[in-house]
């Protein structure tokens, strides 16, 4: 009898530490379980972490190369617009530098070209105002021009017996001295007004 209850109690202990230790393998296994399960689910959280900075930092990068492209877009506008600005503002100043060196140039030829027409018909009015005070105060030069134009041939045969237009059609083909010489004889003589100042011009014009 004895030994049975003791057979009986070593059994009971044996069951018991049976389940004990199956209930710690089962608590091992359950958190050994949860484990993997938190680790799993850190592991996926921190891959769409990943995923999702991933994302943003690919957004981010996209977005700032297309600002960047539309700022260089945009400065390359700038640069050929005030290329173009630059270049027409050039062009313009050498337009407006060149027609006031034109304008200067024909006015300054102009003034020139009056300066010398002006001393011409001084010149020419001084000759003949010469030429007429010395035939009009000096009669013994006067007789002596008169004796040696007599004696040298005139440019004009016949000149006396010849109305004005017909001498006004012989002055072109003569010399500044000849044209001289034929008012000298007309002044000394004659003297048509009409005749005298015709010759005084074309002197001046030659």
């Amino acid at each position: 009898m004895t030994d049975r209850g003791r057979a009986r109690d070593v059994n009971e202990a044996a069951a018991r530490f049976a389940e004990t230790l199956a209930d710690s393998y089962r608590v091992v296994y359950g958190q050994a379980s949860e484990s993997a399960e938190r680790q799993q689910r850190r592991a996926q959280e921190f891959s769409e972490l990943v995923s999702s900075n991933l994302r943003e930092q690919t957004e981010a990068s996209r977005a700032n190369a297309q600002r960047l492209s539309e700022q260089a877009a945009r400065q390359q506008e700038a640069g050929q617009a005030l290329a173009r600005e630059s270049v027409e503002a050039y062009a313009e100043f050498l337009d407006d530098a060149f027609s006031r060196y034109r304008a200067g140039t024909e006015q300054a030829g102009q003034s020139a070209r009056e300066g010398a027409r002006t001393l011409s018909e001084a010149t020419a009015g001084l000759v003949g105002t010469a030429t007429g005070a010395v035939g009009a105060t000096a009669g013994a030069a006067a007789g002596a021009r008169r004796s040696t134009a007599e004696t040298a041939a005139f440019p004009i045969a016949g000149y006396d017996e010849m109305n004005v237009d017909e001498v006004s059609k012989r002055l072109d083909d003569l010399s500044v001295e000849e044209l001289r010489l034929v008012r000298d004889h007309e002044e000394r003589n004659k003297r048509r007004e009409t005749l005298l100042k015709q010759l005084d011009r074309k002197i001046r014009a030659t």
